[in-house]
């Protein structure tokens, strides 16, 4: 069994705000890349356009969007599929991320080897271009694609919210990047204690579901990083046994008290992703609410392009936090949720 650390679970939680600038939001736009090193891959806001920016949420007092925009387009942070999803990085971290989670192919399909000759021939190519290119239909070319994108073959050059964007050979845009077999195991064991440290302290499951990397090379990741004195196993009274920083000092403050509405594609949400399926189900999400540094909610409703309700706020607190917090969490969700393109029907299951 781990050694016990002795930490308390809500100076854990509050750690993990601040850690994340959750509980105190970028004021200079200066300080952007450290944050987003530290939680990358970033993705887009789910339930967002295709094509949209990466987000910090809840993480500046400034327009991240427009930052992330700006710095797209000038290349500075790089779109790829790290763990299946779509998902930017730091330029200068693309090498580490990509040797993590590259998807070798070995044996292209005739479809995949099609595609990709038209990339490398006469690329960049917009899927426009593809398909007049390989006589290829839209439901053949795309999951193509994007499976050559998960073995960083090709890479898809995401510059603005333009949908017709281009696709070029990885290589002839990266070549300074060395992809190979031999720096995947060192990789994986970097990106892992780099999200031990964004959480502060991780469980397997949460490191599992954050990183989107397979089980067996967590493992050996986790053993390898413990060996060189950078991870710690131990455990924490009310939260478990799981990973810290060998040089990470106790947590002194809890979180304060705040209403965040995470999005299903946040930081937070993917490390949690199991558990939060546990407790709340998929059906019908629109967000988690996460209250004083922990998951406590979700707002749900039938998403859609045109106006749509809410249909209700369930919460996991006691009857006498959910009617005390009442005004402060329906606020939250109006934030999000203005009206009049759209309504709260319920709080706790009782119309509003």
């Amino acid at each position: 069994m781990a050694p016990v650390e002795r930490w308390t679970r809500e100076a854990l939680l509050g750690e993990r705000m601040r850690r994340q600038a959750l509980d105190a939001p970028l004021r200079r736009s200066a300080d952007y890349a450290t944050l987003f090193r530290r939680l990358q891959p970033v993705t887009t806001k789910a339930l967002a356009r295709p094509g949209s920016p990466p987000r910090l949420e809840h993480r500046t007092r400034f327009d991240d969007a427009a930052l992330a925009d700006k710095l797209r387009a000038e290349r500075r942070i790089v779109k790829g599929r790290f763990g299946a999803g779509v998902a930017y990085v730091w330029r200068e971290d693309l090498a580490l991320f990509a040797n993590a989670h590259r998807r070798p192919l070995a044996r292209p399909s005739a479809v995949q080897r099609r595609v990709l000759d038209a990339v490398v021939s006469a690329g960049p190519l917009t899927p426009r271009q593809l398909k007049d290119e390989t006589g290829l239909l839209n439901k053949q070319l795309m999951p193509a694609l994007h499976r050559l994108q998960q073995a960083f073959l090709v890479y898809e050059d995401q510059l603005d919210e333009d949908w017709d964007r281009s696709w070029y050979e990885f290589s002839s845009e990266w070549p300074e990047l060395e992809l190979a077999e031999p720096e995947r195991a060192p990789c994986v064991a970097e990106v892992v204690a780099r999200f031990v440290e964004a959480m502060v302290f991780a469980s397997f499951e949460q490191i599992r579901d954050g990183t989107r990397l397979p089980a067996r090379e967590l493992r050996a990741a986790l053993t390898e990083q413990a060996r060189a004195g950078r991870l710690l196993a131990r455990a924490v009274a009310g939260v478990g046994e799981g990973y810290r920083a060998a040089d990470e000092a106790a947590p002194r403050r809890g979180a304060r008290a705040a209403v965040y509405l995470i999005h299903k594609s946040d930081f937070l949400a993917r490390a949690c992703a199991s558990e939060l399926g546990r407790r709340f189900g998929r059906e019908q999400l629109l967000h988690y609410l996460w209250i004083d540094g922990e998951p406590a909610g979700v707002v749900r409703g039938r998403w859609g392009f045109k106006p749509y309700d809410v249909s209700d706020i369930t919460l996991e607190l006691p009857r006498a936090g959910r009617a005390a917090r009442k005004r402060e969490i329906l606020a939250a969700v109006a934030a999000e949720y203005p009206p009049p393109r759209h309504g709260i029907l319920r709080y706790d299951g009782r119309r509003v």
